[in-house]
């Protein structure tokens, strides 16, 4: 089930549903909403947003309110999250998924936003977008390719295509908007050839791991799997990590795997990510394309998780085509 898509003068609501949105620098802010106003789209922010404890967060009920009435309300079309972290899987048991079912919409972000978007599919059969939080559009440089790929996946049905972008950066741009530096990206890296058609199953690997043995964790029958991670992961953890997905009952039938860039802190070389991956009977004759725009390396792709994707990977040349119709 695909929500509306999202036209101008719509709202985009807000809500921080993992880390609270004042740890954001007010100038970030600002400029995230600017953006999204050029786009046509009229801002709102959950009431809890701001609040915050001792853990940079909300409480559950605190957030849970700002999910519900993001979705209850019929002004808003589209929920943008503020921020990730690392609680937002304390919310599951208290989401009222009947109500999301009955109230359809964009619902945008990545990193620990996962466990809610995966959780959601699951649930209602709600495509989730794998994408930019609201304060993703606070960077100040190099944000055209993740605002490009966000307008294709959220206001048009028409199939689009993930194509590498031109440079990279792993800055802390939230520390320092002007001490930035660009990479350059020639493709993607294949580790695998292939052809392989599937529906996209993924995000944020650590937290995807959250949800196994749960009642929350999408299957991964015929899947199109991607996944990424942060500077928290290193070869061995994202090794054991990558394993565990492969141990759910349906892994036997991915169909493809995407891995998203990792940054330069997880010290995961190319030839330490080729003996990994090499390791897994799992994985044997199946395309995998690593190096892609995806996660917590900008610029990123919006992914509608729950889509049907294609993916070719031959010759040196890569083509990752989402479909956006039912």
């Amino acid at each position: 089930m695909f929500a509306p898509k999202l036209v101008p003068g719509d709202e985009i609501r807000v809500i921080a549903p993992a880390t609270s949105m004042i740890i954001l620098k007010e100038a970030q802010v600002d400029l995230a909403v600017e953006r999204l106003n050029n786009l046509g789209f009229n801002v709102t922010f959950g009431k809890n947003a701001d609040t915050h404890d001792e853990f940079f967060s909300s409480s559950i009920e605190e957030r849970i309110e700002d999910l519900h009435d993001a979705f209850a309300d019929p002004n808003v079309k589209g929920i943008l999250t503020a921020i990730g972290g690392y609680n937002s899987n304390q919310l599951l048991k208290y989401i009222d998924f009947d109500l999301i079912a009955a109230n359809p919409k964009i619902f945008c972000g990545y990193s620990d936003i996962t466990a809610l978007q995966l959780a959601i599919y699951k649930k209602t059969g709600l495509v989730t977008y794998s994408g930019p939080h609201f304060s993703s559009f606070g960077v100040k440089h190099g944000l055209d390719y993740t605002m490009e790929s966000f307008l294709q996946a959220v206001t048009n049905d028409a199939p689009y295509e993930v194509v590498p972008s031109e440079t990279w950066s792993d800055d802390a741009w939230y520390l320092d908007q002007e001490n930035r530096t660009f990479h350059e990206q020639n493709g993607y890296l294949i580790l695998q050839e292939g052809e392989a058609e599937g529906k996209l199953i993924g995000g944020n690997l650590c937290t995807m791991n959250l949800l196994q043995g749960t009642e929350f964790m999408p299957s991964l029958k015929d899947s199109i799997l991607f996944i990424e991670d942060d500077e928290e992961s290193h070869s061995r953890s994202f090794d054991r990590d990558l394993q565990s997905l492969l141990h759910l009952p349906d892994a036997d039938s991915i169909k493809a795997l995407l891995i998203g860039r990792f940054q330069k802190n997880s010290n995961i070389t190319e030839e330490a990510l080729r003996k990994i991956i090499s390791s897994k009977e799992e994985l044997r004759n199946i395309p995998i394309i690593a190096n892609v725009n995806i996660g917590h390396v900008q610029p990123f792709v919006t992914l509608p998780i729950g889509a049907i994707a294609t993916v070719k990977a031959a010759d040196g040349q890569t083509e990752i085509f989402i479909e956006q119709e039912e």
